[in-house]
């Protein structure tokens, strides 16, 4: 028993309230190109990364009734003399077997080894260490191993060394170019003429071949080492070689300004004719005035460290305010902080021009501080000479004023 039995409600429902059927969804086809585990963990989403179908790509063109077998057929290589017939296995198409000489045939290269006559022979081949029978034989065995002289001197009848093997051969060879060339200038490129066979110079190198191939791990850990301490040597020479071209530049240009100032203002040739007074020559600087004591006893420095030096020692007393103002003052002057061209009378006259600026700041800083005292010392005497009833301290500085003025005068 329910609620509806209870009111006496019928239990049938309206048409409307009735479940609608649902609509069967149509099957998915599954696109080409995707596996079926993969299209069902995506259920059919767009990929990430894009993908190309097998149908989109360029399928290679086959041949139309193109037919395509082996056969076991017979060949023949042109590079052997004896014409010895093989068999090989051969690509046939469409029952047409490939014509043509053996493919591996080009790859038969010989040398072309220059032959003499015995009138040649007789003229120009003529050596008191080779008989014509050795020369014969030599020629011969190179045609035959292509001028393999390790197995040319192998195989050679009288005991002979590789290099005196190739000696007579390069020798002869090059002979016979000069004498049939119709000129010398015809043949003077020939590698053979331009550069001939050196059996000392060989010999030589491989002897240094064979040092340099019997090292032990020491040595050549030493060589490296050398090479490159010369190569860092060498660097640091362009460097610096670098650097003085490029001051050397730079003082060329001064001089150059300097020379176009001086003519264009020098006298006119009416003053030139008035006499002059001649400047005394100066004293010739002495090495200790130039050189500090602790580099006097080395045979090569570098001046401009020298000059460093002894601009520090002469501004030891000075401070960095003063430092300063020597700077300032030298480029007011028109005058380089460090000399473009460091030689022996320009440091010298540099470091004096240093000194002479810090003399001079020292005179102007007395002459400031005797302006200061005589000032006050002034104004003291004043109030004294106004003032008859001084207190005692300013009796105390009479007297020291008296004592200022006596010095002074």
């Amino acid at each position: 028993m329910d609620a509806k039995d209870i009111l006496g409600i019928p239990k049938s429902f309206p048409a409307s309230q009735e479940k609608k059927a649902r609509p069967q969804k149509e099957p998915q086809r599954k696109p080409d190109g995707i596996s079926r585990e993969v299209y069902a963990l995506t259920g059919g989403m767009a990929p990430l990364m894009p993908t190309i179908e097998v149908s989109h790509l360029k399928r290679k063109a086959v041949a139309d009734k193109e037919k395509i077998t082996w056969q076991w057929l017979p060949f023949t290589n042109s590079a052997r003399r004896d014409s010895l017939q093989l068999y090989h296995w051969v690509r046939v198409v469409n029952g047409v077997p490939p014509t043509g000489d053996y493919q591996f045939a080009k790859y038969n290269k010989s040398v072309d080894i220059v032959k003499y006559t015995d009138e040649e022979y007789e003229k120009y081949l003529t050596d008191p260490m080779w008989t014509k029978e050795e020369t014969d034989q030599l020629f011969d065995m190179c045609e035959r191993f292509d001028l393999r002289f390790i197995v040319i001197a192998d195989r050679f009848p009288s005991p002979r060394a590789v290099e005196e093997l190739k000696n007579r051969y390069y020798s002869v060879s090059r002979a016979l170019l000069i004498t049939r060339a119709p000129s010398a200038a015809d043949v003077a490129g020939h590698p053979l003429v331009k550069e001939p066979y050196s059996m000392t110079h060989e010999m030589e190198r491989k002897r240094a071949l064979s040092a340099v191939l019997s090292r032990t791990k020491q040595q050549e850990l030493r060589d490296s080492e050398i090479l490159s301490e010369a190569k860092r040597i060498m660097e640091s020479r362009k460097a610096s070689k670098g650097v003085e071209s490029a001051d050397l530049l730079d003082d060329h240009n001064d001089i150059e300004m300097t020379e176009k100032v001086t003519h264009t203002d020098s006298p006119s040739p009416s003053s030139n004719m008035q006499p002059t007074s001649t400047a005394a020559p100066s004293a010739p600087l002495t090495e200790c005035a130039t050189t500090p004591a602790s580099l006097r006893m080395l045979r090569v420095y570098l001046r401009t460290h020298v000059l460093d030096q002894m601009v520090q020692a002469a501004s030891s007393n000075a401070g960095p305010r003063t430092i300063k103002r020597v700077e300032q003052t030298l480029s007011d002057l028109g005058v380089h902080i460090k000399p473009k061209v460091p030689t022996k009378a320009v440091c010298a006259e540099h470091l004096e021009l240093r000194k002479e600026i810090l003399t001079l700041f020292n005179l102007q800083k007395q002459v400031h501080t005797q302006n200061s005292n005589f000032q006050y010392f002034a104004i003291v005497l004043l109030a004294i000479c106004l003032d008859k009833s001084v207190p005692l301290c300013t009796i105390f500085l009479q007297k020291k004023c008296n004592a200022y003025i006596r010095s002074v005068v």
